[in-house]
């Protein structure tokens, strides 16, 4: 078999899958009702680098926040181990099955960051947690009060370059492709997750944004299909845009208070929110959901700052993060009041962490938000 055939196999078996992957999605899953029920179970994945120093200090918080229904049993945090990079590297899995399999005994796991091998030797640990737990929305708020920006960001999160992100087809020494995959079931559900939020939140317009004038089949049809969702939600305009304008547009003071909702492909999502969250002060200051019908997923979006740790600085890493998002987590769980609670005393925080002496610790930081808490 020549390179072209094997090659062609390979695309064939990728298709094959993806079209299985469209038919799971068709049938779907009856999302749960945290109100309702009786037991919730938090997972705890430390990950690499800062990750367990931020997560230890998310954890303290969370207990405090949680300590009635903790020591009544209604809710349960719950250890991860495994997803340390030695651990990674020695079994040769981006997650390895143990790990897999403790996450999904759980109901909502908060992840630290783990870092993701240079080489292409290993897939990411988020890309494989969120293909395995089918976390579809990655949302992703971005707020500067005193410039009216109040922005949330919905990311299709399975889909697009990612999905097969470490399965492109090379003809060696030659070519090498990568592939793009949109499906409609996969944009009808991440589109109906930003319509929905729109219309519970009083929000009036949604940012459709892609690059269909180029990538007109996959873009082109997540823009297509994101303005049939928007037929359902009337009093909610639905816009479009480019990425490379709306990346200007982040920037442009006389403008970015306008938008509110943005719905985005996956490798948009993903660079565009790294920007919003630097507007806002840093990627240190933004936390992350990744939402699923059955699982979800909450973490810092920055990674694992392996620099911090070589120059022995790690416990000057902010928590800020990772606290944002348990607020996102505690949400999602239908403690609306204690997230509340929770995001006052982050907003109202005057202590500042620098990643160097010249800042407080992470410890501190902590610290100082229980005060609040108190």
């Amino acid at each position: 078999m020549n390179d072209i055939e094997r090659a062609v196999e390979q695309f064939r078996t990728l298709l094959e899958e993806q079209l299985a992957r469209t038919q799971r999605m068709e049938a779907g899953v009856a999302p749960r009702d945290f109100a309702r029920q009786e037991q919730i179970a938090i997972g705890v994945a430390p990950g690499d680098g800062i990750g367990p120093i931020i997560v230890r200090e998310a954890r303290r918080v969370l207990e405090a926040l949680l300590g009635d229904e903790i020591a009544s049993g209604r809710i349960v945090l719950r250890d991860i181990p495994g997803l340390t990079l030695e651990n990674r590297l020695a079994l040769g899995k981006s997650v390895p099955e143990e790990s897999l399999a403790a996450i999904k005994a759980c109901d909502v796991l908060l992840k630290g960051p783990t870092t993701t091998p240079k080489g292409g030797s290993m897939e990411s640990a988020n890309v494989t947690l969120r293909r395995e737990l089918d976390l579809y929305a990655n949302v992703r708020p971005v707020a500067v009060p005193e410039e009216g920006i109040d922005w949330i960001f919905f990311r299709e999160n399975t889909e697009g370059e990612y999905v097969l992100g470490s399965r492109g087809v090379e003809i060696p020494d030659r070519l090498c492709m990568d592939f793009k995959v949109t499906t409609r079931p996969g944009t009808r559900r991440i589109a109906r997750a930003a319509f929905e939020y729109a219309k519970n939140n009083g929000k009036t317009r949604v940012a459709i944004v892609t690059k269909a004038n180029i990538m007109k089949k996959t873009d082109g049809s997540f823009s297509a299909i994101c303005h049939e969702v928007a037929e359902e939600y009337p009093g909610i305009e639905a816009e479009d845009w480019y990425i490379d304008i709306m990346t200007a547009n982040l920037v442009n003071p006389a403008i970015r208070n306008r938008f509110q909702v943005f719905l985005l492909p996956n490798l948009y999502g993903d660079i565009i929110t790294d920007e919003a969250a630097q507007i806002q002060g840093g990627v240190g200051t933004a936390g992350s959901a990744n939402t699923g019908d059955r699982y979800a997923m909450f973490e810092a979006i920055h990674g694992s700052a392996p620099r911090l740790i070589e120059e022995g600085l790690g416990e000057y890493a902010s928590p800020e993060s990772i606290l944002r998002a348990c607020v996102l987590l505690l949400r999602h769980i239908a403690r609306p009041d204690v997230a509340n609670r929770l995001e006052r005393a982050l907003d109202s925080c005057a202590l500042r962490v620098t990643g160097d002496p010249t800042g407080a610790t992470c410890r501190a930081y902590a610290d100082a938000i229980l005060q609040l808490l108190a």
